[in-house]
């Protein structure tokens, strides 16, 4: 044998019983479950050693993604983290107790193992049909400026993404392709019917509170028994109405997926990765997220949002956060992050597709699934006193 070759088995052999050993010495040591008020919680030592990422707790306060520099970084008595560069909010707050950090078992396997290895997620990537579900319409216009309406803006977004998955192979459906209202369960039946699909709601956010709220953030379905992240503490429907999804660690991998394309294709501000039990994500059965991209109410960002190239690039982002969710299976290795795609679109700036192909009113395959009554137009009914919610569907459980 060759000197270098012998170097080389040697070294194969010493990076082989590196590995070795941290498998091992993380064995040996195992999940140190410690109980608090009936939940199970683990330490931040304990969940750093298992990925083998270095990890970090802020005092207190937000911490700015900018000056992050650990794959895993929490805040004290917060739900706030940064995982892998992107804001992520978790189930429960960061306690401590005896001089340790602690994280809920929820959180870890439900929260930060699908954002960590969204690649390990079982039967995650597998994905023919993407349902697209720009929000509200007809009578309910969502949210609105002076530079147009939420319903208008979304289904531009829908249409103008549609094309560039159908260029990918995927097969598309559209919850709705005009001005019209579809029930919020109908659209999560349409997502429900279809052969391996996905469902990606479209929406722009509003607020009353602070008019300079600005930013991007994305939304699946609350595990059972714990609190939404608008919630400060579990309600009674989150512990005895909501059977839970069999699915969420698959819409987390496709939030995760989704999400960091959108960081590293459009400089938005970082609301997170958060959790809700809208409507369309309770009653949705496959891997499902609602996106908010940006703000309607702020000045900057809503003239941003009602240009069309700017849509067009929303469009691309999620567009390729989709592609990067399918892939998981395939290449079966983190997907790229935020950082991966500000340095790739340094090199190579992105230029979408604005093309918006043909579409009809009503699609007729939707109306074949669940029946022409179910579709709403804005002349078929008054425009209701309220805007509808996105709760406003049945619980079922």
């Amino acid at each position: 044998m060759s000197l270098p070759v012998k170097r080389w088995f040697a070294l194969a052999l010493l990076t082989t019983a590196i590995a070795l050993a941290r498998t091992v010495a993380f064995a040996a040591d195992d999940w140190e479950i410690v109980k608090i008020n009936g939940h199970d919680y683990l330490s931040v030592d304990n969940v750093s050693r298992f990925y083998g990422l270095p990890a970090e707790v802020a005092s207190t306060g937000r911490v700015p993604v900018e000056t992050v520099k650990n794959p895993l970084e929490f805040v004290r008595d917060s739900r706030e983290a940064i995982i892998n560069g992107a804001r992520s909010w978790l189930c429960f707050p960061l306690i401590e107790q005896n001089g340790k950090f602690l994280v809920s078992r929820t959180d870890v396997a439900k929260t930060i193992e699908p954002l960590v290895r969204p690649q390990r997620v079982i039967n995650a990537g597998k994905v023919q049909t993407v349902v697209l579900d720009p929000g509200h319409g007809g009578y309910d216009k969502g949210a609105a400026c002076r530079y147009g309406c939420e319903k208008d803006f979304a289904l531009d977004v829908a249409r103008k993404l549609r094309p560039l998955l159908l260029a990918k192979g995927f097969r598309v459906m559209m919850t709705r392709e005009g001005d019209y209202f579809v029930p919020l369960e109908v659209r999560a039946q349409i997502a429900n019917a279809a052969r391996n699909s996905i469902f990606v709601s479209i929406h722009f956010n509003a607020t009353n509170d602070d008019p300079n709220a600005t930013g991007f953030e994305i939304f699946s379905f609350t595990p059972r028994g714990a609190p939404s992240t608008s919630d400060d503490s579990v309600t009674p429907s989150s512990l005895s109405m909501q059977a839970g999804s069999q699915v969420d660690a698959q819409s987390m991998a496709l939030s995760a997926c989704v999400y960091h394309s959108l960081l590293g294709h459009i400089p938005e501000f970082d609301r997170g990765i958060k959790r809700a039990r809208f409507a369309v994500l309770r009653l949705t059965k496959v891997p499902a997220v609602l996106i908010e991209g940006g703000f309607l109410t702020e000045r900057g960002e809503s003239k941003l949002i009602a240009t069309k190239e700017w849509r067009a690039r929303l469009a691309h982002a999620i567009g390729v956060g989709i592609e990067s969710y399918q892939a998981l299976p395939v290449k079966k290795q983190r997907p790229m992050l935020v950082a991966d795609y500000r340095r790739q679109t340094k090199l190579e700036p992105t230029k979408p597709v604005s093309q918006e192909g043909n579409l009809k009113e009503v699609d007729a395959s939707l109306i074949s699934l669940v029946g022409q009554s179910k579709f709403v137009s804005p002349q078929q009914m008054p425009t209701p006193s309220k805007v509808s919610s996105l709760d406003s569907a049945p619980i079922v459980p």
